[in-house]
């Protein structure tokens, strides 16, 4: 079992940044895959990003594409998502999410990841 704690979130006003972090429990950590997802009230639960087990390979919703940015480290077994240039329509809660593989992928895929945070509130408003 993997667990893992998302933190970093918050009320940031519009263009302004956040950076959020998972914290995995796993020591096998590198046998993983990492994504962040988001769910905005009313709306479905979307991809924002994902990263391959070694961080060479990133992907990107188009919504977050050049504006967000994910990376990890695996030494400490921690995924982050820097936020920049935030806009309102990106508040939602923000969830990390484990995918157990042994390829260098990366995917949108919800169905594709094991393990879930609990998930951390970002709010982008003046």
């Amino acid at each position: 079992q993997v667990q893992l704690v998302e933190s970093g979130g918050g009320l940031v006003q519009p263009g302004g940044s956040l950076r959020l972090s998972c914290a995995a429990s796993a020591h096998t950590f590198r046998s993983y895959a990492m994504g962040w997802f988001r769910h905005a009230s009313g709306k479905e639960r979307e991809f924002v990003a994902s990263i391959s087990w070694s961080g060479r390979s990133t992907y990107y919703a188009d919504s977050v594409r050049g504006r967000f940015t994910i990376s990890r480290d695996n030494a400490n077994a921690t995924v982050y998502l820097l936020m920049n240039s935030l806009k309102p329509e990106d508040t939602a809660i923000y969830y990390c999410a484990g995918a157990r593989t042994v390829y260098e992928i990366v995917t949108p895929r919800t169905v594709s990841y094991d393990y879930w945070g609990q998930g951390t509130q970002v709010t982008v408003s003046s």
